[in-house]
Formats: structure tokens, C-alpha cells, sequence
């Protein structure tokens, strides 16, 4: 499985305890530190493109050859995940705009997840998720719409067979929430961002449903390894 990764200290988390439990080996590839991405999936069962604190907007060369580099898994019909920069990277592959919200809010913390019908007809989704990020992506030509939130509306979508976007962080274990929140707790002062004792309350509340959902979502969209 190849694993995409945007800084040094970056880890797959719960999505890679996931898939190396369902017998997944982990190749994880670093782009912005110089690492190649292959000019084939003929050896790899799929990919999970993870977020970062850059933007899908950036002109770095890295964004550009990742958002470019997605033609391999769409072309080949290779199980894609993007999550939060990974699924805005697929969004601006497909020709779709990232950018915040007419409000410029914040999400970061837990906020409400609400499946639309074909989201619903596909699996049970979690209420509230955890989120961090202050931009948000359009709905692309083609792609499908499956769970919506308040201030950002497109949360989750499908494109084609195999290739799935979300906005939100189910891979967050408590070790990652704990690094984020302090690491990153100049985000906490941005318009709609939770404080940290919420993010921790919020995990203690909604987390059980967040894993379960990411084993049901991993099983319809990898299975287990051969």
C-alpha cells in the first residue's frame, strides 16, 4: 500500500494500524522531503494520500507533481483515499477549486458529519468527526457526494470506482491528537476553531463511532490484502 506522507514527523496512524492488520504492507513515500512517487501502482494494492498543515493552492514543485501524479491511480482504477490535503489534491486534479468559506471559518475540532443519500445508501456514517483545516473543496465534475457538514459542504465524495475524498481525520489517534493540539495550538485562535479541552471531550464522545466507521470504510474500499 503506498502511503503519502507531507512532513518528516508525519505518521499514517489508525489507517496504517488498519491496513497492516488487514495484512497491508507500508511503503511510505515523503514527497516534499524528495521522494518519488511511482510512475505505476502495478505493485501496490492502492494508495492514501494524507493531509498536511501546506495548501492544495501552494506552488510548491511537490503539490504540483502529486496533484499531476493522480492521473496513475484514476487511469489505472487503483483504490485512491485522499484525506483533508490529500482529497483536495484529488479535487484540484479534477479541474475543482479549494479555498475557505465565505466566512473564513476554522474547523478544527469536532463538528457535524450528515450523510447524504447515496452516502447513506453506501454505509452507516459517524455524526460528528474531527477536523482541522481552514479550507474546503468544491464538488468536482463527476464526482459523487457523500456526507455534507455545516460550514463546508462537501465532506466526503466518490469518483469513479475506486477513488474516495474526505475532508475529515478519521486516521487521528490519541498520541497524533495530542501532538496536533500542542504543536499546532496557534490554530485553536482562528474563527470557529475548538479549544483543546473540546477536542479531547469530543474524542472521549465520538471516537468509538469514528473507528468503527473506518473499519466499515476500509473493508468496502480495500478488503484485506491477498
Amino acid at each position: 500500500m503506498l502511503i503519502i506522507l507531507h512532513q518528516e514527523t508525519s505518521t499514517p496512524g489508525r489507517v496504517g494500524h488498519m491496513l497492516t492488520e488487514r495484512g497491508f504492507a507500508l511503503d511510505i513515500r515523503r514527497p516534499p522531503l524528495g521522494h518519488p512517487l511511482p510512475p505505476t501502482l502495478a505493485d501496490h494494492a492502492g494508495v492514501v494520500m494524507f493531509g498536511g498543515p501546506m495548501s492544495a493552492n501552494d506552488t510548491d514543485d511537490y503539490v504540483r507533481i502529486e496533484t499531476d501524479w493522480l492521473s496513475v491511480p484514476l487511469t489505472e482504477n487503483k483504490p485512491f483515499l485522499g484525506i483533508c490535503l490529500g482529497a483536495q489534491i484529488l479535487v484540484r486534479h479534477l479541474g475543482g477549486t479549494v479555498e475557505p468559506n465565505k466566512a473564513e471559518f476554522a474547523e478544527v475540532g469536532y463538528y457535524p458529519l450528515r450523510p447524504t443519500e447515496e452516502g447513506s445508501q453506501m454505509m452507516d456514517w459517524p455524526t460528528m468527526v474531527y477536523q482541522w483545516h481552514r479550507e474546503g473543496f468544491s464538488l468536482p465534475a463527476g464526482a459523487t457526494l457523500l456526507a455534507t457538514g455545516d460550514e463546508y459542504p462537501n465532506q466526503a465524495i466518490k469518483v469513479g470506482e475506486n477513488a474516495y475524498g474526505i475532508q475529515f481525520h478519521a486516521e487521528l489517534t490519541t498520541w497524533m491528537m495530542n501532538r496536533w493540539t500542542v504543536k499546532g495550538a496557534h490554530r485553536m485562535a482562528l474563527n470557529g476553531a475548538q479549544d483543546r479541552k473540546q477536542h479531547f471531550d469530543g474524542r472521549m464522545r465520538y471516537d468509538g463511532a469514528v473507528k468503527k466507521w473506518l473499519g466499515e470504510f476500509l473493508d468496502l474500499w480495500i478488503g484485506r490484502a491477498a
